[in-house]
């Protein structure tokens, strides 16, 4: 699906907001408690693991996380018992239906220095959208909850497409925008994915982190003199088990924890980057070539921070060389994969230095398979 500015109004990115949990977990950290959960496992099952029944626990390494991702540290909301090789996992308390849930408040905080960026009041904004990999519940809607913390008087709604979840959150804006159905449009991305992690896998344990993300979309007409102009945005997914989450109110794990590693992130690594890289690659130079921009003159790339090789292949695709941190900057080394707020928080962090008149592209790819572009141009 392929959209470009040619309707009513012109879609631009007004601003985008950031919040960053103040916890962080260093890979020393993350082996530490690993592996001295493998230890326990092992000694605990010493008979059945030589007897064959059981297969033993190999520990973890800085160094096979960061040859694995890149990956060195990760934020996250609940680090205390993540780290005790008893518990692995987050804890957050469990809040009360009357109370802001934990997903919204990231959410709104993300929302905030969003609007106060673009100098908008929330009651100038018409929609949310919360797009994320995971929501904290069904309904109401997580989009709802955030729209009214804010104040806004329209209409929100949930969606996702996995790690692409933003950049199709992006498009569906830009969509009412171009359409007249929306003048200034929230997309916001609360990445809680601490909690859908299986921090007892030795290929996963280190993936993760926790964020929020807001991008503000707005018509042209009403934008702050520094905006990005939405150029195109295009979206593709293809069916793929490579990377599933089953949990749901469905198929939740029994009282036991019986099967609940099923219920947790898993992926088949090495298929996914074999299978993704190229048509990212593919995706993004063919629709480059449509909008009549020359890939290679890309002033700069805020790709997906899922893994640090898949976005040196991808941008080499793209650029034709290898390209250097200005070219294509990482937040991965200390945010972790943060699903679909990566290339958010990519941009955010790095956007400003750029001048007038350059052209960038934010870009997604994960589960699904799915991915999404934003070819943008800095107004001049």
């Amino acid at each position: 699906m392929t959209q470009e500015t040619s309707m009513t109004g012109r879609p631009v990115i007004s601003a985008t907001g950031l919040f960053t949990p103040e916890q962080s977990i260093s890979n020393d950290e993350l082996v530490a408690s690993f592996n001295a959960f493998v230890e326990r496992f092992n000694a605990q099952n010493a008979d059945a693991i030589a007897a064959g029944e059981v297969e033993a626990l190999h520990p973890s390494s800085v160094e096979f996380i960061e040859k694995a991702s890149g990956i060195k540290a990760r934020h996250v909301l609940s680090k205390e018992p993540i780290l005790d090789p008893a518990i692995m996992e987050p804890r957050l308390e469990e809040r009360g239906n009357d109370e802001l849930s934990q997903m919204a408040e990231i959410g709104v905080a993300a929302c905030r220095q969003a609007l106060e960026r673009a100098g908008r009041d929330a009651k100038d904004v018409d929609a949310v959208l919360c797009a994320a990999s995971n929501m904290e519940r069904p309904y109401p809607a997580m989009a709802i909850e955030i729209q009214q913390a804010l104040g806004i008087d329209g209409f929100g709604f949930d969606m996702n497409v996995a790690c692409s979840s933003a950049t199709f959150g992006i498009q569906t804006a830009a969509d009412y925008i171009r359409a007249g159905n929306a003048k200034s449009v929230l997309v916001v991305s609360p990445e809680i994915t601490s909690g859908h992690l299986n921090w007892r896998d030795r290929d996963s344990h280190f993936i993760f982190g926790d964020v929020a993300t807001a991008v503000l979309v707005e018509e042209e007409a009403i934008a702050p003199a520094e905006h990005w102009d939405i150029l195109g945005t295009k979206l593709k997914t293809v069916f793929s088990n490579n990377i599933r989450n089953n949990f749901g109110f469905l198929n939740r794990a029994s009282p036991d924890g019986v099967g609940k590693a099923d219920k947790l992130f898993v992926q088949e690594g090495r298929k996914v980057f074999k299978e993704v890289v190229p048509m990212v690659a593919e995706m993004i130079v063919s629709e480059a070539d449509r909008l009549g921009i020359d890939p290679q003159g890309l002033r700069r790339l805020w790709l997906h921070q899922a893994n640090a090789g898949m976005n040196r292949l991808i941008a080499h695709r793209v650029l034709g060389h290898e390209a250097d941190a200005d070219e294509s900057p990482t937040v991965l080394d200390t945010y972790g994969n943060t699903s679909s707020a990566g290339s958010i928080i990519a941009f955010h962090l790095h956007s400003d230095d750029l001048a007038g008149g350059d052209t960038g592209l934010i870009c997604s790819f994960g589960a699904g398979y799915s991915a999404g572009t934003v070819f943008v141009r800095k107004a001049a």
